[in-house]
């Protein structure tokens, strides 16, 4: 069985103007208001790759991406 594909959202501080769409778009909740309205992700994998928060940031400041997968060797 395939294991579930998990994903890291970075958020470039530096452009984010916190005005929450992402947070308020997330169909997970994954993205969570923070202090002064500053975008957090308490658990990331939570986190489906949907893209929804990456693609409606108005300052293009979250990128998505797929975390390596982790190979254990026995």
């Amino acid at each position: 069985m395939a294991e579930k594909k998990k994903y890291d959202i970075i958020f470039n501080h530096s452009y984010c103007k916190m005005c929450g769409i992402c947070y308020w778009i997330c169909p997970t909740k994954t993205i969570t208001r923070g202090e002064l309205g500053k975008p957090l992700v308490p658990d990331p994998d939570t986190c489906i790759g949907c893209l929804i928060c990456e693609n409606a940031c108005p300052d293009f400041a979250i990128n998505v991406v797929e975390r390596e997968a982790v190979k254990e060797n026995g």
